[in-house]
C-alpha cells in the first residue's frame, strides 16, 4: 500500500454506553479514531420500494491495518455514513485492511 493512496480523512465510530448522574443509559456512536484512507465508491443504485425512491451506495475503503477493528463499527466520510459490512486483512500480513461498506441513513 502506497501512503500516497490514503489521501482521505474518515473516522471511525463505535456504538457505545455511557451512563448520566440518574444511571440511565445514553448509547450514542462515539468517535474511535481518525485517519487517512482511500475511499472508492463501487456503485450506486436507485430502485423503488414501497412507493419511495430508494438510493444504496457501496464503497470500498482501505486503510491501515487495525487489529482492534470490528464489523460493528461504521465510518464517516465527508458527511456520509458507512455501515461496515465486512472487514479484509489483505494478504493476512497486517498491513492493510479492507473495508466493504453500505452507506446508512
Amino acid at each position: 500500500m502506497k501512503a500516497g493512496d490514503l489521501d482521505q480523512r474518515v473516522t471511525v465510530e463505535r456504538y457505545s454506553t455511557t451512563y448520566d448522574e440518574l444511571g440511565q443509559p445514553i448509547e450514542s456512536w462515539a468517535p474511535l479514531f481518525t485517519c487517512w484512507a482511500a475511499v472508492e465508491p463501487l456503485t450506486g443504485r436507485e430502485y423503488l420500494a414501497a412507493q419511495a425512491a430508494v438510493s444504496e451506495v457501496t464503497a470500498r475503503i482501505r486503510m491501515r491495518f487495525r487489529p482492534w477493528m470490528t464489523a460493528q463499527d461504521r465510518v464517516v466520510h465527508n458527511g456520509t455514513t458507512y455501515g461496515i459490512e465486512s472487514l479484509v486483512d489483505v494478504r493476512s500480513d497486517h498491513r492493510e485492511l479492507v473495508l466493504m461498506c453500505k452507506a446508512v441513513g
